[in-house]
């Protein structure tokens, strides 16, 4: 009885101690490439069975909770910023000069007719704290040793995927593939990452690439042209106000 009692003790711990060590590699990653503040230039693809149109942006972001995008091409799109505050999300129109606020049923719309939601830049720290983390197996992505970790929602957590498996490097901890599942377990899009380039005084992917599994011909592609990290960015740098102001 003793025995059986410390192995299920031992098991539980080791269970306890995989599960924290995933986390970790999880969090590493997501920091590796946001920092504790970063400003960022980047241009998006947006590809389509029968065109593509491109979109230039400068964002600012401070830790999880703060970001700022300011759209500065094309022209028809030059000057419409979005911030996100905590679980906010504004939206400046200058050409009409509004502000909205983004409602919770226009979290799952396309954002800027992209393959990317608003949810996935109102939540992006949502992968580190609203999922728990399991180390499935190791494999080889493009010449790099991985760990292959598994999301599971927790309970209750305000998060739109039933399921998310990723690819992260032990060596530079890139996250170079992740796979979103909806409720059913079935593939909704997938993102990679490629291009390792160092920027802002750290090595990271510069290209990433997201994939909807069930519209052929569809991907967005975002490129990122410079990048600085870890510099002084204040709250109050988030505001409605600079959301006006800011070119």
């Amino acid at each position: 009885m003793k025995k059986g009692i410390f192995v299920l003790i031992f098991s539980l711990s080791m269970f306890s101690l995989q599960a924290q060590d995933a986390t970790e590699i999880v969090r590493e990653a997501y920091e590796k490439v946001n920092g504790t503040s970063n400003y960022i230039e980047m241009k998006m693809e947006i590809v389509r069975p029968k065109w593509s149109r491109s979109i230039s942006m400068k964002t600012w972001a401070l830790g999880m909770d703060y970001s700022m995008v300011y759209i500065s091409a094309p022209a028809q799109e030059k000057g419409q910023v979005f911030m996100k505050r905590d679980n906010e999300m504004w939206n400046w129109q200058s050409k009409i000069n509004r502000m909205i606020k983004l409602p919770p049923s226009m979290m799952m719309q396309s954002w800027m007719g992209s393959d990317f939601t608003n949810d996935d830049l109102i939540n992006q720290a949502s992968i580190v704290n609203d999922y728990t983390h399991t180390i499935l197996n190791t494999e080889m992505h493009d010449g790099y040793e991985c760990w292959k970790i598994q999301f599971a929602p927790k309970p209750d957590a305000p998060v739109v995927w039933g399921g998310i498996v990723s690819l992260i490097s032990k060596d530079g901890k890139h996250m170079f593939k992740t796979e979103y599942f909806d409720e059913d377990d079935y593939l909704v899009k997938t993102e990679i990452s490629t291009d390792i380039k160092k920027m802002g005084g750290e090595e990271i992917t510069t290209r990433f690439e997201t994939i909807p599994e069930d519209k052929e011909g569809h991907k967005t592609i975002m490129i990122m042209l410079k990048a600085d990290f870890n510099f002084q960015l204040d709250e109050s740098f988030f505001s409605q106000m600079n959301m006006k102001r800011i070119r």
